[in-house]
This record gives structure tokens, C-alpha cells and sequence, in this order.
């Protein structure tokens, strides 16, 4: 597994990858970023004619008298968007990547973290939305400082998953597509659209809602709600439950992508041994010229990225 020290060492990639992909993203469009803003609120208009228009679905009300089913819905939609992001894009990072690290090295997790953050900026730009909105409504209170937590607890989570799955992508092309269909089921077997009270509690004897309420996202979406619209703190017992699942899966995760399936060890032209890596789909590296120990990640950044770090000032992220 890596360490902290060697992700850190290279946190000048991680920048450099982040904004080769938030440039990437919206290259070539006319509205460029502001597709931040229409891609969710899209989605939100979609789901809220359907569910809250047609199937008439009534949202709580908060304490401040506020009754609206699209920002009820928003406030769950932003969770399922980015645990979304960066599981799917956790798996497109590590296979796109094959190439460049087969001619440098570098921690195989760099392109899940760097996707990581560039969909954390997505997440960032609509959690300020939401904040905006019920501020102009008068709908504040303190517990919206939980809703920090809350993202980090789903970026564990999601980060965690995303990392075996890419792995597992990386040799079976088929998880791609199996991930596809199961995130339909997950979103929809996930109280977003619906109120976890709609969920019956048993059907033919299997108690269905407590396997709902076990859902770690289940979980996340129903105290942004609680945090964010109804003005109110999550319980203790909810706040440890998400917590500890989610940083477990982070470190299955994150075990399971380094301790796999490996490739050979390699040695530094300075002796050192370099971690082994679970993917075995990689080629090893062979470095042709001496790297000087303090350099590789500011050469490996500017060979990746093709914007030139100078060394010795690397920008912390």
C-alpha cells in the first residue's frame, strides 16, 4: 500500500493531472464550465417534473415552513453525483493511464486521486447552489456544517469501491458494463427520488427497508437531507455508522487495488525498492537515465502533463 509520504511526494501530478482534466472536460465547448451548472440542473428538473409533478411525491417540511421537492431532491442528488464521478471515473483514470505508466513511474492511485478532485470541484460548485438557494429562502441553521463530513465520508466510500473496481476493469473489460447496470439498481434501490419511509418494511417476510437503511449511501443521502434541509443534526449512531463504513471501505479498497495481483519489483537506480503494484495489466518500468531522489515527481509531472514544474516548487494542493 502506499504511503502518505509517497502520494504526497507526488502532489504536483495530482494538480497537474487535475487541471489537465477539468481542461479536457470542457474543451472545445462554447459554454465550457458552465456545464457544471446545466448537467445537474438538467437532471434535477427531469426528476423533479417526473416524481414531484406526475407521481405528485410531497417532500417533508423544514422547520422554517419550506415545502420544495426539488431542493429536497437536490440535496440527495448532490451525494449520488459525486460518489457516481469518481467511481466511474476512478475506473476510466486507471485504464487511461496504462500507457503513461508504462514509460514513468508513479503510484498507481495518482489518476484515481486526480479524478477524485476534479469531480470534488464538480460536487464543491453544487453544494454552493444548494447553499445559495436556501439562503435566499431563509432555510439556515447549523447543520449545515455537517455536510463537509458528509462529502468526505462519501469520497471514501466511493474511492474505495473505485479502486477495486478499476482494477478488476483492467483485466475484465466486462466490469465496465456490469458497473453500468448496477449503479441503475443502486440509485433507485437508494432512497433519492423517494422518501426511505415509501420503502415497506418487509416484503414476503425479507425486511426490505432495513437492508435499504443498511446502504451506506442510503445512509449519506438521508443526513444531507436531514443537515442541508430539515435543519437538522444527524444522530450520533447515524454520523458512526457512515463514518466507519466508509473509511473501511477506503481501506479494503485501497488494500485490495495494492496487495492483488503483482508485478515484479523494481529497483531505483539508487538501490531502493519501489512498492509493488496490484496492476499486473502495466507494464514494469525501466528507467533509462538516473532520476536524482527529490526529482522524479516534478519530471514525472511535467512528462505526464506537459506543463513544466521547475524543481523545488512544487504547489501543494
Amino acid at each position: 500500500m502506499s504511503s502518505a509520504n509517497e502520494i504526497w511526494a507526488y502532489r504536483t501530478l495530482i494538480q497537474n493531472l487535475t487541471q489537465r482534466e477539468l481542461k479536457s472536460r470542457y474543451k472545445k465547448s462554447v459554454l465550457g464550465r458552465l456545464w457544471a451548472l446545466i448537467n445537474p440542473a438538467s437532471t434535477l428538473a427531469v426528476y423533479t417534473l417526473v416524481f414531484g409533478v406526475y407521481l405528485r411525491s410531497s417532500p417533508p417540511t423544514s422547520p422554517t415552513g419550506l415545502s420544495n421537492f426539488a431542493l429536497w431532491l437536490f440535496a440527495a442528488l448532490i451525494i449520488w453525483n459525486g460518489f457516481s464521478s469518481i467511481l466511474n471515473g476512478s475506473m476510466s483514470a486507471l485504464f487511461d493511464a496504462g500507457g503513461l505508466m508504462g514509460k514513468i513511474y508513479f503510484p498507481p492511485e495518482i489518476p484515481a486521486i486526480a479524478n477524485m478532485f476534479s469531480s470534488l470541484l464538480q460536487v464543491a460548485t453544487e453544494v454552493l447552489v444548494l447553499v445559495a438557494v436556501l439562503a435566499v429562502l431563509g432555510n439556515v441553521g447549523w447543520s449545515w456544517i455537517v455536510m463537509p463530513l458528509l462529502i468526505l465520508e462519501m469520497v471514501c466510500f466511493a474511492l474505495g469501491l473505485g479502486l477495486m473496481a478499476s482494477l478488476l476493469n483492467v483485466f475484465y473489460r466486462d466490469v465496465g458494463y456490469l458497473v453500468s447496470i448496477l449503479m441503475q439498481v443502486l440509485f433507485y434501490g437508494t432512497p433519492i427520488v423517494y422518501s426511505l419511509s415509501d420503502v415497506p418494511a418487509e416484503v414476503g417476510g425479507f425486511p426490505i427497508r432495513r437492508a435499504v437503511e443498511a446502504n451506506p449511501l442510503t445512509q449519506l443521502t438521508e443526513q444531507a437531507r436531514q443537515s442541508m434541509y430539515l435543519l437538522q443534526f444527524p444522530t450520533a449512531t447515524q454520523m458512526i455508522y457512515t463514518a466507519a463504513t466508509c473509511v473501511a471501505t477506503l481501506f479494503l479498497g485501497w488494500w485490495v487495488f495494492c496487495d492483488g495481483p503483482r508485478w515484479p519489483s523494481r529497483r531505483s537506480d539508487h538501490g531502493s525498492h519501489h512498492r509493488r503494484s496490484s496492476v499486473e495489466a502495466v507494464p514494469p518500468v525501466h528507467r533509462p537515465t538516473v532520476v536524482a531522489q527529490g526529482d522524479g515527481p516534478e519530471r514525472c509531472a511535467t512528462a505526464l502533463t506537459g506543463i513544466p514544474v521547475r524543481h523545488g516548487t512544487s504547489s501543494p494542493l
